[in-house]
């Protein structure tokens, strides 16, 4: 990293998660506002107004996490409103570049919705592909061209 974009990232006025804390803040304030509208409009009918309110209940949750969370961790270089792109070079993970295992675990797990709308008989199938799945998946780099 460079000295100026050392300065740039250790400035005061940079907050940690801003950008996601305000995300949450306003779907709070945002599903307040259609609940009460929808209150009015639906004339007080419970469920609705109840899904929304706890819909902003849990958007409020996650903005007072990240809010907590913005005051224990540093300044992350995505924080930083005038950074650059080569603050943030490196490596990002590992990634499998051609599995087919996460069409497995898809289509798993829309038999697993699909036997709790159709007949519980499917969740027994989707349950049995979504364990050959995930096995898959977390196995997919011990063997073939891969293998460690």
């Amino acid at each position: 990293m460079s000295d100026t974009a050392d300065a740039r990232v250790s400035r005061r006025d940079v907050h940690p998660l801003r950008a996601e804390f305000l995300l949450f803040a306003f779907l709070m304030v945002f599903f307040l506002i259609v609940g009460t509208a929808y209150l009015v409009v639906a004339e007080a009918e419970p469920v609705g107004t109840t899904a929304f309110y706890m819909v902003a209940g849990l958007a409020g949750i996650i903005a007072g996490y990240l809010w907590v969370l913005s005051r224990r961790i540093s300044v992350r270089p995505e924080d930083d409103p005038l950074g650059e792109i080569s603050v943030r070079t490196g490596e990002i993970g590992v990634f499998s570049p051609h599995s087919w295992w996460p069409l497995v675990l898809g289509v798993a797990s829309a038999l697993l919705f699909l036997g709790a709308a159709i007949g519980f008989w499917i969740t027994g199938i989707g349950v049995a592909l979504g364990v050959i799945g995930l096995v898959g998946q977390v196995f997919e780099f011990s063997r073939g061209q891969h293998a460690h």
